[in-house]
């Protein structure tokens, strides 16, 4: 829990307001003492997302979805305003963690408390449908752990069972990874009760094993895995393993009922009523907080309308962390945009010095990424420093976690356990991406993206995440804008070569769902294991194609696919994305690299001219100009600083830049930088970047709305 900030009211509906529980894209969540003396959860939604159209409906759905619930293992709505101006209800409060929490910080629940846990959230599923309700969106961050069970919480989108949905045909509610077969289907059968029990089974498989049954990955990935292939139940007790796959069935008639599920856990057995269910050392989480809830005093009347008269801000003094922490960066060369040699003094007055982290792989196998992450960072660091109208300076920690997931969750708890830690950016491997996410989400701290992907797009369950890396799906739109407008086909060929992963597979959607000039798409598959790359040129080249795009991520199978086609005289564009544009692919490809296009969502800064300035200051500060990443770091640091720059009369503290970042936009050297404040989405269409092969290099094209007819 965080302190109220001087913008928060004293009191919302007659609740005391007493801290901050959390903060994100849509509102303020608040512990607070109602006039009976209890402790609520006062859930506030910002004034702009109430004035969305069909928002208050939806609102006083939740309200009355969540109202006619009085069950032991749900969260009730006991008072609410769906008509101010920033609508708001209040729950009783819930002091344990989340489910994702636990899970994330302390690892998977044992078979014991699984089952428990799997019972009682069956009781309550049985008292949600009972009241005609299908909740869609069971999740672990959707589950609160008390003392004698879980809670299931957020009834947002919850509606009736066969009642017609608020939202358009083509929009998918529910979260990746834990949503139905048939609530994925656009265009299908409307999620009913045993989308709920599909659900619960995900997460008995995430508690007992720490990842969901269809792993993770982009969001599109997880939902095709969700429809078309079978979970993957790895470590799962097997005392657990019958009932989760009978939960999990495609066939929502083939799923058991929330009561039989309730019977197959022994929710009705001796020890149905345990209160020693969950393994330390939750138990002794959730007393701390409860003890710190009940100690907390009802606090002075906050004002609204800013400080009183002849008194400032205050501003909170932070000691610099000791290992690996940057403030100046003396060997660093400095530079600024004003200034007659590029560089300007410090400032004069003596400001706060607010923290930021870098987690990275700095001596593992992802260094190379790891090294661009911190260069860029310290760089920009050490230029907001010596601005002369810096508001406050920055200190930047830095900490390695090697590659290796386990030394990155242990790295990860050191930071987020560093209170001066206002937020941090990394990982640099996607392995990493999850259980940092969740962590830092519990922690209320902003997590900033440079160079992985998320595993989520919209409706994240990680509130905090910041991902200034377009997801992968936005390779296709330079693909499709080359293939359309700069060098415009009515054929294309695509080859689908699925070994060594699955990244191309939103660019595989993409073309089919639009082909480049609303022309046709030949698809030609490369199973795992086959190398048989000219019998798909021969394919390809029967079919007429005008150009082919390459959608694997292997440098040295798209270099014997550019070999085939140059032994079959193909002539016309070939594309391929980032994850094949690597020094093998020249090496391997020989003259037949010559020409072809790629794909990426990285810059170059040498051929930016505002990105002149860094490129000289890195090239003095190391010798070498910036590698691949060191700019989108670098700009990652500008967000934060501007955010923190707007955050000057709310608090410049971890839940307020959480709240803020997403509402700030910031122009970065190699893109610009702003979100969609209600999905927390990277927006805008110039985000991705052209690069060709020529002459044994690559030569960036520039961001591919800006790519010249004919290039």
């Amino acid at each position: 829990m965080r302190p109220l900030t001087r913008a928060d009211p004293a009191a919302i509906g007659g609740n005391r307001l007493l801290g901050r529980l959390g903060s994100g894209g849509m509102g303020t969540v608040y512990l607070a003492r109602s006039a009976t003396g209890t402790l609520v959860a006062v859930k506030v939604i910002r004034a702009d997302h109430a004035e969305k159209p069909d928002f208050r409906i939806r609102f006083r759905r939740e309200v009355e979805a969540a109202g006619q619930l009085a069950g032991r293992w749900v969260v009730p709505v006991v008072a609410a305003d769906p008509e101010a101006r920033e609508p708001w209800l209040a729950t009783p409060f819930v002091p344990g963690p989340s489910l994702a929490e636990a899970v994330g910080g302390y690892g998977p629940l044992p078979a014991r408390s699984v089952r428990t846990l799997g019972a009682r959230l069956a009781e309550a599923l049985e008292q949600v449908h009972a009241a005609g309700l299908v909740h869609r969106d069971v999740k672990p961050g959707n589950i609160l752990l008390a003392p004698d069970g879980p809670r299931l919480i957020d009834f947002g989108i919850a509606r009736a069972e066969g009642a017609a949905t608020l939202t358009s045909v083509d929009a998918v509610l529910g979260t990746p990874g834990y949503m139905a077969p048939e609530q994925a289907r656009l265009g299908g059968p409307p999620a009913g009760a045993a989308s709920d029990v599909f659900s619960l089974g995900c997460v008995l498989a995430y508690a007992a094993t720490g990842h969901g049954p269809f792993g993770g990955g982009h969001a599109a990935a997880v939902v095709y895995r969700t429809v078309h292939d079978e979970p993957e139940l790895g470590g799962l007790p097997g005392e657990l393993l019958d009932v989760v796959l009978a939960c999990l069935a495609k066939d929502p008639a083939a799923r058991p009922t929330p009561a039989r599920l309730r019977a197959l856990l022994g929710g009705d057995g001796p020890s149905a009523d345990a209160e020693d269910w969950l393994p330390p050392p939750l138990p002794r989480l959730i007393a701390e907080r409860s003890t710190r809830a009940l100690d907390l005093p009802a606090p002075e009347p906050t004002r609204i309308d800013g400080p009183p008269a002849g008194r400032g801000p205050t501003r909170r003094r932070l000691l610099l962390a000791a290992a690996g922490l940057v403030a100046v960066g003396a060997p660093l060369a400095r530079f600024a945009t004003g200034g007659k040699d590029g560089a300007a003094p410090p400032p004069a007055r003596d400001p706060a010095t607010l923290t930021l982290a870098l987690q990275a792989d700095l001596t593992g196998p992802g260094k190379a990424a790891g090294q661009a992450h911190e260069r860029g960072m310290k760089l920009a660091v050490d230029q907001h420093n010596h601005r002369k109208d810096a508001p406050f300076r920055l200190a930047l920690r830095v900490a390695d976690d090697g590659g290796d997931t386990a030394r990155a969750a242990q790295v990860a708890k050191e930071l987020l356990a560093d209170p001066a830690v206002l937020a941090l950016t990394g990982p640099t491997t996607d392995a990493a991406v999850p259980a940092l996410a969740a962590a830092c989400a519990a922690a209320d701290l902003a997590l900033l993206l440079v160079s992985v992907d998320s595993t989520e797009t919209a409706q994240s369950q990680w509130r905090t995440l910041c991902a200034t890396r377009p997801s992968g799906e936005k390779l296709a739109l330079p693909v499709l804008d080359y293939l359309s407008r700069v060098r415009p086909v009515r054929r294309t060929a695509l080859v689908e070569d699925v070994e060594g992963g699955e990244p191309t597979w939103p660019l595989v959607r993409s073309l089919q769902q639009t082909p480049p000039s609303m022309g046709t798409l030949s698809v030609h598959r490369m199973p795992a294991g086959s190398s048989d790359f000219a019998g798909a040129v021969r394919e390809l080249t029967g079919a007429r194609a005008e150009a082919v795009v390459y959608a694997g991520t292997s440098p040295q199978r798209a270099a014997r696919l550019a070999r085939e086609l140059t032994g079959a005289g193909f002539q016309g564009p070939r594309v391929a994305t980032q994850y094949a544009m690597e020094p093998a692919f020249l090496a391997d490809a020989g003259p037949s690299a010559e020409g072809w296009v790629f794909s990426a969502l990285f810059t170059d800064p040498l051929a930016v001219p505002e990105a002149a300035a860094f490129v000289a200051a890195h090239r003095a500060a190391y010798g070498e100009p910036p590698a691949r990443w060191a700019t989108e770091a670098y700009d990652a640091v500008g967000l934060l600083a501007a955010a923190l720059t707007g955050l000057a009369d709310e608090g410049r503290d971890r839940a307020g830049l959480t709240r803020r970042v997403f509402r700030t936009a910031h122009q970065g050297l190699a893109k610009p930088l702003a979100f969609d404040t209600g999905t927390h989405v990277l927006t805008g269409n110039r985000l991705g970047h052209l690069y060709r092969a020529e002459s044994g290099a690559y030569r960036y094209l520039g961001l591919h709305p800006d790519v010249p007819v004919g290039t």
